[in-house]
């Protein structure tokens, strides 16, 4: 071989190697999208953290709500995220656009999303709210702007439980006594709690885990009211205005969900994603948290080091099995 080729050889095999190593990192990037209620943001995080142990290389995750997510992991816009609601979020995974593209994977907590309508106990002690078609005679008692119909804190567009309490105002006529308050909910859920320090009435969504249940304590401060939905059945449910209410929503598995062709080129993360969960007691501690004031993006990275430290084998033990 001459020495021109050698050095045409040479240049062609490093050309190769570099080519190879930049696919490779390339493939090992995941573009990682969170929800947009600040609740999900600690699970998001931890899940972070395991993906980078795995050697992959996260991108910032962006909070987007779940009608923008499923679309985008669908065209490849985004490889996944973990604050699936499998039950309510079946109406975007139906979508011509998602069916099909888009896969769950593993379980962040089963059975961890218990979603209902809550009011304060001491007005549903003096009134006898069973149920939320009993705020009808008593609408006035949970208004707050004066305009005689019962103020609720329910969900921004674009949320599941958005499309699922028009559904239940629509056919329980809700609509008739109630103003759903859609603004951003954290925000909305500061206000109801205010007022509720102030003596006054309240009512509200919530879901589990959340700070709400931790700032307002069950069966003390609020109990959960039934929704009398045909399509759900009455269930037991402790802090209750009865011991077996229809709560209007099903009890949802938490997920990750991603993208399918990622998921087939990526089997670590598949299995990583399949053997990774996070107890609802310590998500519900951590939420708390925040609701105290320790809710930046430095305070949650810190609270998810923090949970991973104090977990540590179980944390090792996920990273052991996704790469065998």
């Amino acid at each position: 071989m001459t020495q021109t080729k050698k050095i045409i050889a040479s240049f062609a095999i490093t050309f190769l190697l570099a080519f190879g190593s930049a696919t490779q990192a390339f493939s090992k990037t995941v573009k990682m999208a969170k929800a947009n209620w600040d609740t999900g943001y600690f699970q998001a995080e931890v899940y972070k953290l395991g993906l980078e142990k795995l050697g992959y290389k996260v991108k910032k995750p962006q909070a987007i709500k779940p009608s923008v997510f499923y679309l985008a992991a669908a065209s490849g816009d985004a490889d996944l995220w973990v604050n699936g609601w499998e039950g309510t979020h079946q109406t975007y995974l139906k979508d011509k656009n998602v069916k099909g593209k888009v896969k769950a994977v593993g379980y962040v907590m089963k059975k961890g999303g218990l979603q209902g309508y809550l009011i304060d106990k001491k007005t549903a002690d003096a009134l006898n709210i069973k149920t939320v078609l009993d705020i009808k005679k008593h609408a006035k008692q949970f208004d707050a702007n004066g305009d005689g119909k019962a103020d609720m804190v329910a969900c921004p567009p674009g949320w599941g439980c958005e499309k699922r309490i028009t559904k239940q105002f629509a056919e329980l006529g809700l609509g008739d006594f109630i103003n759903p308050i859609k603004a951003e909910y954290s925000a909305s859920m500061a206000d109801a709690l205010a007022r509720y320090k102030n003596g006054k009435s309240i009512l509200f969504y919530t879901w589990t885990p959340n700070w709400t249940v931790g700032a307002f304590k069950l069966g003390k401060d609020v109990v959960w009211i039934e929704v009398p939905m045909k399509d759900t059945k009455a269930v037991k449910v402790a802090n209750a205005t009865k011991s077996k209410i229809n709560m209007g929503f099903g009890a949802d598995d938490i997920r990750p969900f991603a993208n399918a062709e990622f998921l087939k080129k990526n089997p670590e993360v598949r299995k990583f994603l399949e053997v990774a969960s996070i107890p609802l007691a310590d998500i519900s501690a951590q939420n708390l948290k925040m609701n105290k004031g320790e809710k930046s993006e430095r305070d949650v990275r810190r609270h998810a080091k923090e949970w991973v430290k104090a977990n540590q084998s179980t944390f090792d033990s996920w990273i052991t099995k996704a790469k065998k």
